[in-house]
């Protein structure tokens, strides 16, 4: 990678992009990190979503599939990381897009930021609400509490209101708990590993760690095991979503042409590591397969923890988890709020003035805050009476998020005269540009592929048309109205100079 000098200040350089400074800038380079890193949150995702692989593919999806899918997702982030240097904004991917596309700019930009939100608000929603049955597992095995829908769905709404009035009052204590979170998750995973490696009287067989396939799925056609599998490398791709939150607090963070690309790329790697021990832990240590994969307790790691390491030791590995967990709602919700106030500040979002508002003594979009919380609950409210329509919300948020990922990279290497930022892929962005949007392909084709059979409509995949109307909705509205008055980014210096405004002071 190459280094090219960067000639102005961070506020000089948002100017060059058409914007004053009015968020404040309180981020360090590692805690620009640390909001991705909370994100991806390997103690959230590969703990919630552990049994879809247990399900699909078993402990090779897991463990192997980990790994693989980790390089893959390096490759995205790389990409994603070099644009974002050339263009340190919180718009971040909706911005590249109208910023890199030499036709169509406002269209391209709608899009992608359409995708972006609502693979944002939906990921927000599916973090908390994976907070809440890992919060419903810890109280049922501390207090015996009985596990019901109705009271996951109010534990969490607790943790949401609560990230909602964290990232709104305490904004130094957001700062500060973001950057515990990465210690907490290495620190974490640690614990978990070593008590797992430790206690246990007994361990299953290495080889069988990285090399058995269990197929649950259903399916008993020819190359069933090689489908399933391929269907439980959704854990993972599931887990390795939010790290683009780098590139929304960008304009939060010091020297952002080069930390928020760095945070970018660091939060994948180190999660593909740490991550990596941790899953080869936890599956060294299962007991009893299908007992552990089918457990009451909703949450196979949970089990595995209890049964490997005994009810008081489990439980306190899930404890750990759990508080992983919180932290990442948080950060999910900062940026979040940071994406929906800049596309606001374009005049994208209904009620964008409400939206684009900030706290001036905080320097945070408030009302986006609430903006993002509000829509999340509405988005697991249903998982009250259906849960597969909320697992299918989340397949689309995925989705979404990835379409949205890959856009600006593809325009990139349709762009012969980028002109990269100080921190460049060099003569390596082409093969890893390409290599990035080739992988977004394949894992938009399996996530709408049949995870169970024989399909029924209880069990059918229909996250396509989830996508289908997601889609439909963006292009009904923009050819309907949107292409009329929605321009792409707007210069917000240009509209304050016209009203005379002054700048604001910043930290």
């Amino acid at each position: 990678m190459s280094v090219n000098p960067a000639p102005t200040t961070d506020e000089e350089r948002l100017a060059q992009l058409g914007y004053q400074q009015e968020l404040h800038r309180r981020l360090s380079g590692f805690s620009n990190f640390a909001v991705s890193f909370s994100i991806i949150s390997i103690l959230a995702g590969a703990i919630t979503s552990y049994g879809i692989a247990m399900t699909a593919g078993g402990p090779m999806a897991i463990t192997l599939g980990w790994l693989f899918v980790g390089v893959m997702v390096t490759f995205v982030a790389l990409a994603m990381a070099e644009v974002c240097s050339a263009y340190p904004t919180a718009g971040a991917l909706y911005w590249w897009a109208a910023a890199l596309a030499k036709r169509n700019k406002p269209a391209w930009a709608w899009f992608i930021g359409w995708f972006n939100f609502l693979g944002e608000v939906a990921v927000t929603a599916a973090i908390d609400f994976g907070a809440a049955i890992t919060t419903s597992a810890f109280l049922s095995l501390t207090f015996d509490m009985e596990v019901t829908t109705g009271r996951t769905f109010l534990i969490f709404l607790v943790i949401i209101i609560a990230h909602g009035l964290l990232n709104t009052f305490g904004v130094n204590l957001v700062r500060v708990l973001s950057d515990v979170s990465a210690w907490w998750h290495l620190v974490g995973v640690a614990v978990i590993v070593g008590v797992l490696a430790i206690v246990p009287d007994n361990h299953k067989p290495l080889s069988e760690v990285f090399t058995e396939v269990h197929n649950a799925t259903g399916f008993t056609f020819a190359g069933a095991g090689v489908y399933a599998v391929l269907i439980g490398l959704l854990m993972a791709q599931y887990t390795y979503t939010g790290y683009d939150a780098s590139a929304h607090v960008a304009e939060e963070t010091h020297d952002a042409a080069r930390a928020a690309p760095r945070g970018i790329v660091l939060s994948v790697v180190v999660s593909v590591i740490a991550g990596f021990v941790l899953l080869t832990a936890i599956t060294w240590s299962i007991q009893d397969y299908e007992a552990e994969r089918t457990t009451e307790l909703g949450l196979p790691p949970a089990q595995i923890f209890i049964d490997a390491a005994g009810q008081n030791t489990g439980t306190f590995l899930l404890f750990i988890c759990m508080v992983a967990q919180w932290f990442c709602g948080m950060a999910s919700v900062t940026a979040n709020s940071r994406m929906s106030y800049a596309f606001a500040r374009d005049g994208a979002l209904p009620g964008s003035r409400l939206w684009k508002k900030v706290n001036p003594r905080t320097g945070t979009p408030t009302n986006s805050i609430w903006l993002c919380v509000t829509l999340s609950t509405l988005l697991v409210l249903p998982s009250l009476w259906n849960t597969t329509a909320y697992l299918a919300a989340t397949s689309i948020a995925v989705i979404g998020l990835y379409i949205a990922y890959v856009g600006p990279v593809f325009l990139r290497r349709m762009s012969p005269d980028f002109q990269p930022g100080p921190w460049s892929l060099g003569r390596w962005s082409a093969p890893i540009g390409w290599i990035a949007i080739v992988w977004v392909v394949v894992i938009c084709v399996l996530f709408v592929l049949p995870t169970a059979g024989p399909i029924t409509a209880s069990n059918f995949n229909y996250t396509i048309f989830a996508v289908l109307i997601v889609i439909a909705f963006a292009t009904i509205w923009w050819f309907v109205s949107a292409r009329k008055w929605f321009t792409g980014p707007k210069q917000n210096l240009i509209e304050k100079a016209a009203h005379g405004e002054t700048t604001m002071p910043t930290e």
